[in-house]
């Protein structure tokens, strides 16, 4: 691995708002798509996949917004706390689907945001490990406002991404700079170093687990 990495506020900013863009590009996109279907329809049954369409595409929309603004948004003032019961609620819109399960096993309590930030970066890191989907599994490390996390992603053809380590440590394998698609780990490693935690991910039995403590 390189040195460690170290980002300008200027460019960490507009690399979130990269990662944050590319997020929704394919929702919005579908529903310019379903509208323009809509406007060329000629018979009841277009009409009603063009609205469809425009339905699922806006719900997914406002899902990946809830989910961003929390996961890389200010998400209230400095030291504000988060529900994890919120957490839960936009991480169950942003992850499942036919393909991914979300065990949530938290208590319902109120952290410092970005513990819950990093918490839901760590479900995104996760979810990459199970490409082809499966479970993750959310469970407490520790309690209070010094708990920590343990993700397991348990599904075919599970594997740690080799990026990932590296960014998560705050370097780069081959590169010395970070570029839109490897923000996302790199501010994780950022988020469990500002809450004194050390994230790691590695294979454990059957499962990719991603851990903060």
């Amino acid at each position: 691995m390189s040195g460690p990495i170290v980002l300008e506020a200027l460019d960490l900013a507009a690399l979130l708002c990269s990662r944050v863009c590319h997020d929704l590009i394919s929702p919005v996109g579908a529903i310019n798509n379903g509208l323009e279907v809509l406007e060329e329809a000629k018979d009841e049954e277009t009409k009603t996949f063009a609205l469809e369409l425009i339905k699922k595409s806006a719900r997914q929309g406002s899902a990946k917004l809830q989910f961003c603004r929390i996961a890389f948004g200010a998400a209230g003032s400095a030291g504000a706390q988060i529900d994890l019961g919120d957490a839960e609620l936009v991480a169950r819109g942003f992850l499942e689907d036919d393909k991914l399960t979300l065990a949530w096993g938290l208590p319902r309590l109120l952290l410092p945001k970005n513990r819950v930030k990093l918490l839901l970066n760590m479900l995104l890191i996760a979810g990459q490990a199970i490409p082809r989907g499966g479970t993750l599994t959310v469970a407490p490390e520790g309690s209070g406002d010094a708990m920590g996390f343990r993700v397991s992603a348990v599904g075919l053809n599970a594997r740690v991404p080799q990026a990932i380590p590296p960014l998560l440590a705050g370097g780069s394998a081959n590169e010395t700079s970070v570029d839109a698609h490897a923000i996302q780990p790199f501010y994780t490693g950022l988020l469990a170093r500002a809450c004194g935690l050390a994230v790691s991910i590695a294979v454990d039995g059957d499962a990719i687990v991603v851990a903060a403590q």
